[in-house]
């Protein structure tokens, strides 16, 4: 491979893959498991970006999912010993199979009718796992969740929970930016501009807002299992109105429909109260300012979405004429 060809994005990539990995080598273990739980927050947001940020669908019932992946593969694993992998898979899909079939009876309603039936679903999970008590055991929570075990060996530390999460978030974020710069991609930016518009130039809106949704709501069960495993308990407390709040804010901050800055911040608002602990009680106080003022002075995000067109049409490949042609619209736009 001749690296004077990659492109400086593609050498960017795995300069950050690098450091990735290197991160257990040079840093404390509590470190390590706020990595852990920043690669978690990662994900989350990048899957709920798929549904608001570049499907324009106001999901505040995000971490409903998240909930619904975790209780189902925990549930799983201690009372049917699904294997760990399984039970990843299982809250995957759960979680997809209820996003699937809520999309279909909200994909009509828009802004802050869609935001309240969402918000109102949270709200339902919430109550479930709250007072379903003979299987979700109440605010009590789920115990004795096992150490995640791949193949017989078991990934008791925090190191090698890190290095399996890379090997679940890459691919993850891969696909996430493949889809969002593909021609499903461009039809959900499409639908999310303009539905009738859309829907004249023969996209089936509501065929890809509940694709969305179910994509979405997947991803965030996947890694809501993950985390099941890795806290080795989990709570109605861990998936609440706040966490949905908490992903939202973090795909505005980072760029709505920009995989690269919903990636970036994910990663600053995770790990960003834990860095300013040295502030004591003024840290959320300088957190929230923060990201008060991020939002206001900078609307677009930390890396605003036509700058991401851009780089995906700059990173080549059959979607980069779409993304070059989405970009222009949106630099005319002043986005």
């Amino acid at each position: 491979m001749n690296i004077r060809r990659l492109s400086p994005l593609a050498l960017a990539t795995a300069a950050l893959l690098l450091a990735a990995l290197l991160v257990p080598l040079a840093v404390s273990p509590y470190v390590v498991k706020v990595m852990i739980m920043a690669g978690i927050y990662i994900a989350l947001a990048c899957s709920l970006n798929i549904i608001f940020g570049i499907g324009g669908m106001l999901n505040l019932g995000m971490a409903a999912f998240y909930g619904i992946g975790a209780y189902t593969a925990a549930l799983l694993s201690v009372h049917f010993h699904l294997p760990y992998l399984l039970a990843l898979a299982a809250g995957a899909l759960v979680s997809a199979g209820i996003g699937y079939l809520i999309a279909f009876p909200t994909i009509r309603l828009r802004g802050i009718y869609l935001a309240v039936t969402t918000l109102a679903f949270g709200e339902i999970v919430s109550l479930i796992l709250l007072n379903w008590i003979s299987v979700t055991r109440g605010p009590m929570g789920i115990t004795g969740i096992p150490y995640p075990s791949l193949f017989g060996f078991e990934l008791r530390s925090n190191t090698s929970q890190y290095y399996f999460l890379l090997a679940l978030l890459i691919p993850t974020l891969y696909a996430m930016w493949r889809l969002g710069y593909s021609s499903f991609g461009m039809a959900l930016r499409a639908i999310r501009e303009n539905e009738e518009a859309a829907q004249t130039l023969g996209i089936n809106v509501n065929a890809y807002k509940v694709k969305a949704f179910a994509v979405g709501s997947g991803v965030a069960g996947l890694f809501g299992g993950f985390f099941a495993f890795h806290a080795a308990y989990i709570n109605p407390g861990n998936f609440t109105f706040a966490e949905s709040i908490t992903l939202l804010s973090m795909v505005v901050f980072g760029g709505m429909g920009s995989v690269p800055g919903v990636v970036l911040g994910a990663f600053l608002l995770a790990v960003a109260p834990d860095a300013l602990r040295f502030l004591d009680h003024y840290r959320m106080i300088i957190y929230g300012v923060l990201l008060f003022l991020m939002v206001l002075l900078r609307p677009q995000g930390l890396i605003s979405e036509t700058v991401s067109l851009k780089w995906a049409a700059w990173s080549g490949g059959r979607a980069s004429k779409q993304a070059a042609a989405a970009a222009d619209i949106h630099s005319k736009g002043g986005k």
